[in-house]
């Protein structure tokens, strides 16, 4: 027994070392001594797809291993064969052939392969997903059963891909394009009136709570908020809003705030630096152009 569970560990070590190499960090277990495992991965183009053949394993992601390979993608996986179980961002999917599912990089994943299973994984960058998406939430773990039109194109899709032998790199980036349109009507979502105000008023606690920063951008704005760039600014403009224009503002009106404090008698060519304007002289121009005076001028105004 102790030689079976030997071989059977050593078996597991070398596939899972391979599936690393392929689909990113994962950890994992085997739940029965008959586990078996092969992996074949493809790369043609830009597009980078594996073939999972496994049974009786379990496979994981948790902090670790997300920090380990990074959170830069997204994983369309189809079922080829056999069946599995995926956990992912509070949803249970039971898998069944030709079945179709999105998955998020950065967020824990738990799947289970009870009996013997084949799953093909292609690999759509982040960056390409939310613009495919056109700017909405992209909802991940969504079960797109296989009798429905989008999961019988799609998989066919991600079948023919994985039988390239060579793309130019051009006609491999509209494959994947066509991929994530064609997913688009159940991947991307517009939040609801309600998680918009939500999300609207996250953003600008953020904004309050490092106006001073220099390094305050709407790039790092919608990582901690969660939603992309575009959402990020569909939300502003929803309320005509453009959000560096916002930023730019709400700091200005700080500085205001200030220069109208009698209790502080800081340097005006220093204020602009205190609340995260990286050059004295934009400071000056864009405080004139809000509020029709020079700092000094306005600080003067005031304090008569």
């Amino acid at each position: 027994m102790n030689h079976q569970l030997h071989l059977c560990d050593e078996r597991f070590q070398s596939w899972l070392h391979q599936v690393n190499e392929a689909c990113g960090h994962f950890n994992g277990r085997t739940l029965d001594l008959k586990f078996d495992g092969h992996l074949e991965k493809r790369q043609v183009g830009l597009i980078s797809l594996s073939i999972v053949e496994m049974n009786q394993v379990n496979l994981y992601r948790g902090p670790q291993e997300i920090r380990a390979s990074g959170a830069d993608n997204y994983y369309a996986v189809l079922q080829m064969a056999g069946s599995s179980r995926i956990d992912h961002q509070g949803a249970r999917l039971e898998m069944q052939a030709g079945d179709l599912t999105l998955i998020d990089a950065s967020k824990p994943l738990d799947m289970h392969f009870h009996q013997r299973s084949r799953q093909l994984s292609m690999i759509l960058p982040r960056s390409q997903v939310h613009s495919g998406t056109r700017g909405m939430s992209v909802a991940c773990a969504r079960h797109i059963r296989a009798h429905s039109p989008l999961a019988m194109i799609g998989g066919q899709m991600m079948r023919e891909a994985s039988q390239f032998e060579q793309l130019a790199v051009s006609e491999s980036h509209a494959v994947l394009d066509a991929l994530i349109a064609l997913l688009r009507p159940e991947i991307a979502q517009d939040a609801l009136p309600g998680s918009h105000e939500r999300l609207y008023q996250k953003a600008l606690n953020i904004i309050d709570q490092n106006i001073t920063c220099e390094n305050l951008t709407p790039d790092a704005i919608a990582r901690e908020v969660g939603v992309s760039m575009r959402s990020l600014y569909r939300i502003f403009a929803k309320r005509e809003q453009v959000i560096a224009q916002y930023i730019r503002n709400r700091r200005l009106d700080f500085c205001a705030e200030s220069l109208r404090n009698p209790a502080l008698d800081q340097k005006v060519s220093s204020l602009g630096y205190a609340w995260g304007f990286s050059d004295s002289s934009y400071f000056s121009t864009a405080f004139k152009a809000r509020f029709g005076m020079s700092p000094g001028e306005y600080r003067k105004r005031h304090a008569n």
